[in-house]
Parts: C-alpha cells; sequence; structure tokens
C-alpha cells in the first residue's frame, strides 16, 4: 500500500513513530508468551502500522493510562492505545473500538456486597487507579459511594487491602483476577459495571485522511484477524475482539 508522503510526516513528525503504550494494561501491552520485552497487541499493532508507513517505531511506556493519553494529547507520541473516553476525547482523536474489556469489582471474602449495583450507596468507598477508564467512568456515575484514586492500576488491589476502611476495589477483569490469585481472601463480584473500549488515538487536529487512513488500518487489522490472533499468541483471555 503506497502512503502519501505528506501522511507519513504527519504520523511521524521526527521520523519514526512514537507509541504510548499503556504498561499498566495487562490486556494491551503484556504477553504471557513471550520473552522479550515489552510485547502484547498494542506493540504488534504499533510495528505494523510504522511498517506500512515504512518508517522505525519507539516504544514510549508509560505506568498508566492517564500518562499515555495525556502524552498523545501534548502531541509527545504519535499514536496511543486506551479506552474511548469523552474526557479524553477533548484532546484526543480514537478509531472505533477494537477490542471490548471489562470493568469489575473486587470485594473481600467477608463483604456483604453480592451484586455490581449494591456498590453506590452512601459510605462505601472504591478504590481505582487514578485516570484510568473506569475510574473516569465511575467518578461520573457514582452517585452516594466515593472514589478513592490510587497512582497506578496495579497498586489498587495492595491499597485495598490495607485500608480496611475501603469497601470495593475497581479495575480491569484481568488486573483483578491475577490480583485475587495472588492475594486470596477476596472474590469478584458477578458480571461487570462497565464494557471497556479500547480504541487506537492520536493527538485532535490531524488531517481528514490522517484520521481515514488509522481508521482504515485499524479496521483491517479487526477484519483479517490479526488483533484476534495477537491475544490468542500472547496468551491474552477474556477480551472481546471487535469485528
Amino acid at each position: 500500500m503506497q502512503i502519501d508522503p505528506s501522511l507519513v510526516r504527519e504520523f511521524a513528525p521526527t521520523g519514526r513513530l512514537r507509541a504510548a503504550l499503556n504498561m499498566g494494561n495487562p490486556v494491551l501491552a503484556h504477553s504471557r508468551t513471550a520473552v522479550e520485552r515489552p510485547a502484547g497487541v498494542t506493540i504488534d499493532l504499533t510495528r505494523r502500522f510504522a511498517q506500512m508507513l515504512g518508517v522505525e517505531a519507539d516504544l514510549i511506556q508509560f505506568e498508566t493510562a492517564a500518562r499515555s493519553g495525556a502524552a498523545v494529547a501534548a502531541g509527545a507520541a504519535d499514536i496511543g492505545f486506551m479506552a474511548i473516553d469523552p474526557k479524553r476525547a477533548e484532546a484526543i482523536h480514537f478509531t472505533t473500538p477494537y477490542v471490548q474489556i471489562e470493568g469489575c469489582y473486587l470485594v473481600r471474602e467477608a463483604s456483604a456486597l453480592q451484586r455490581n449495583d449494591e456498590v453506590d450507596r452512601a459510605g462505601t468507598r472504591v478504590v481505582v487507579g487514578e485516570g484510568s477508564a473506569y475510574e473516569l467512568f465511575l467518578s461520573r456515575h457514582l452517585q452516594h459511594a466515593s472514589v478513592v484514586k490510587v497512582a497506578t492500576s496495579e497498586a489498587v488491589v495492595d491499597a485495598f487491602l490495607a485500608d480496611s476502611g475501603i469497601e470495593v476495589a475497581a479495575g480491569v477483569r484481568q488486573q483483578l483476577e491475577a490480583d485475587a490469585r495472588r492475594v486470596g481472601g477476596v472474590r469478584l463480584l458477578p458480571g461487570r459495571f462497565m464494557v471497556i473500549e479500547q480504541a487506537m488515538a492520536m493527538p485532535r487536529g490531524r488531517s481528514g485522511e490522517a484520521q481515514a487512513l488509522l481508521e482504515s488500518f485499524i479496521a483491517e487489522q479487526r477484519r483479517s484477524g490479526f488483533v484476534r490472533e495477537a491475544l490468542q499468541l500472547h496468551g491474552i483471555e477474556g477480551a472481546t475482539t471487535l469485528l
């Protein structure tokens, strides 16, 4: 596929494609099978897109979605991979989503909470990773429970266990399941409180041609089965690939 040189310069103004990676998401930027690091579906997509543009890729790693998104919004990264959110969309352009993951609640074994709809009650404290898709969502939607923010998604369960006054931990299902196996004495509430739609992203203000190119790229990776196969290759389960 021949890409107009002006579009290549728009996507890679430094001559290299700078990709912001959210290393705090175990579905997107981690692999259970690959020896090299970083590895995961977003790394595979970055390299594939860079190859299409005919440039090399720089993988810029961030601990959180908030920092990754800030890099894209500021133009310090050329593309990124993160959950679609209206607040982020003020400074970031998103493609249509390519995968869905679930936001879930975790409680102590002895907790009286049994269902997701029981969480939003006065006095209930819910700990989340600051700037994550589920923190932004819960901060908008919880009307009675209060949100407690910690620096990273990986720190959520440890902060939850360290403070007996926090009744609920919220996060990506895969991260919470891994933490539950690690610490014991906790359980996930059945189901989910939200579906998190993950998309490719780039700074707002780019041309309509650039938006169309990124959209067509991710659409082809879904349609061809590349996203599904990459998740399988890296041993990632529980994510729904969109066609």
